[in-house]
């Protein structure tokens, strides 16, 4: 019988993993690689060049390896950055990663939205375009947090960490000027879900959080439809950019997602 292609997803760190849970919920037996850029990580704090010339090159190199059906860019950075590259150098179906900007101005009641995402995705230019087009009608406030990407990695680590470093990145979100009237916090790193729990124990009042995972998953699946899966799920692969001690601490975590082979590219 043929290998079957799996689905790879991608992202600089374990943020991707909060894309994954959702996509297995639609396709179970697919094979999956989740491919971890630990070599590149962060690509929150990087420049635009940095982030053009290093993802169409290394997903380049990953889709050669595995094969794959489809690619996820499960990385808000990437996408905003590098999509367009990476779907004009590869020859296969590429799903991205927006801000979940059109479902939060759906939602706010208060027509004030958070965008809560890395340093490199809320000062984008496309950041602009989707607000203007979809929440015209709302003030859309902005905050990148870089150490929030550093906790989501932590707590899948299994490290302990401190609410309050939660609640003072929220504060850079809800002290700004009509701050006090966000009642709808868009989660625009694929890392934030990870820790949404945290951040909504550290709000100061009931705030939504929105993220396009979902979206992410109903795509995936549409767009292999008529993709034949296995009848039964095989061994999810976990692959990291670069060798690191530091890979052993994110086996518990990984195999929780059914990543229970972890290899170096």
């Amino acid at each position: 019988m043929a290998r079957k292609r799996p689905l790879l997803i991608f992202d600089s760190g374990v943020g991707g993993l909060s894309v994954l849970r959702p996509i297995r919920a639609l396709l179970p037996t697919a094979p999956i690689v989740y491919a971890a850029d630990n070599a590149g990580y962060p690509y929150g704090t990087k420049s635009e060049a940095e982030v053009a010339a290093r993802v169409p090159a290394l997903l380049g190199r990953l889709a050669e390896r595995f094969d794959p059906e489809l690619i996820v860019i499960a990385c808000n950075t990437a996408s905003t950055i590098a999509l367009d590259a990476v779907r004009a150098a590869l020859d296969l179906p590429i799903v991205g990663t927006v801000p979940a900007i059109k479902p939060a101005a759906v939602l706010s009641k208060s027509r004030v939205i958070g965008v809560l995402g890395t340093n490199a995705t809320v000062r984008q230019p496309y950041v602009d375009r989707l607000a203007a087009e979809f929440a015209s009608d709302c003030t859309v406030l902005r905050h990148g947090s870089a150490e929030l990407v550093g906790l989501a990695e932590a707590k899948l680590r299994g490290e302990r960490t401190d609410p309050r470093a939660f609640a003072n990145i929220l504060a850079g979100l809800l002290s700004q000027p009509q701050g006090d009237r966000i009642d709808t916090i868009v989660l625009a790193c694929t890392h934030f879900p990870l820790v949404e729990e945290e951040l909504a124990a550290t709000a100061p009042r009931p705030i939504a959080f929105v993220d396009g995972k979902e979206g992410i998953a109903r795509r995936t699946a549409w767009l292999t439809r008529d993709h034949e899966w296995p009848d039964e799920p095989g061994e999810g692969v976990a692959v990291f950019t670069r060798r690191s001690p530091e890979i052993e601490a994110y086996r518990p975590g990984l195999a929780s997602y059914g990543l229970t082979k972890v290899e170096a590219l």
